[in-house]
């Protein structure tokens, strides 16, 4: 009988703690359901970005027209301050002032038209990379190889002893070629990399495209020399143009 009841009992807290396990295997699969996905805090940084940055663009582009205007009336006063000058009516020195004042009205407007072009440049960087690191992560035997060419981008591993300290034979060879600087845009951490938290500091980002006779001397100049790089050479449709290299291995998050 003693063996009887004890064997019940037994049974009996087998089967309370089996209905208290599938309870609670049951509770968090429940949570799990309910917890929303985590979100993806760099592609919402991306999205943040692209979204500033095209309101910055729409505002210059509110700009452009009244710089215009100026552009016109000082073109309109030069005019007259010549006829004036040619009656003896003004001296030289205010035609030289009207010259001037429509000289920075032109530079303004410039200006302006350039920092649009670099807001396109910036959100076309931002998404031509993302889309290359999307695809390099879903196709490991890409990833793996030195050299890789796709449609949208190029990348080339180069060897492991680059550094940003030597970006001035880079700058050099740019220049003793083309009798021109090298157009970085970034060098080193720049601000987006930061808000990022993507580790910038031994790249930096050269203002070219890939299939340009400039950017393919480069890209030659970087594979003879080991020097790793990113090449983008894809458009965004409906968004922006702004192919670009970066020079260096690709930015992790830290």
């Amino acid at each position: 009988m003693y063996h009887y009841r004890r064997n019940s009992i037994c049974l009996w807290l087998l089967t309370l703690s089996l209905l208290v396990s599938a309870n609670s295997v049951w509770a968090q699969k429940k949570s799990r359901k309910k917890t929303p996905a985590p979100v993806n805090e760099l592609a919402k940084l991306r999205d943040e970005f692209v979204k500033a940055t095209n309101e910055v663009k729409a505002s210059l582009e509110k700009l452009v027209p009244l710089y215009e205007a100026e552009v016109k009336r000082a073109e309109d006063r030069l005019a007259v301050s010549k006829k004036l000058l040619a009656e003896g009516l003004i001296p030289k020195t205010q035609l030289e002032e009207n010259e001037r004042t429509l000289a920075e009205a032109k530079q303004r407007v410039a200006e302006t038209r350039r920092q649009m072009i670099t807001a396109d440049d910036q959100i076309a960087a931002v998404l031509v990379e993302t889309a290359a690191h999307e695809q390099l992560a879903k196709n490991l035997n890409l990833a793996k190889q030195r050299l890789v060419r796709t449609s949208a981008f190029i990348r080339f591993t180069g060897g492991p002893g680059w550094n940003i300290g030597e970006a001035w034979k880079v700058q050099r060879f740019f220049s003793d070629t083309f009798r021109r600087e090298l157009p970085v845009a970034v060098f080193g951490q720049g601000a987006i990399h930061n808000r990022w938290r993507l580790d910038h500091r031994n790249s930096m980002d050269i203002s070219l495209h890939p299939d340009s006779a400039e950017g393919v001397a480069l890209l030659n100049y970087l594979q003879r020399n080991g020097i790793p790089y990113l090449a983008f050479r894809s458009a965004i449709p409906g968004t922006a143009t702004g192919p670009h290299i970066h020079i260096g291995r690709p930015s992790h998050r830290y």
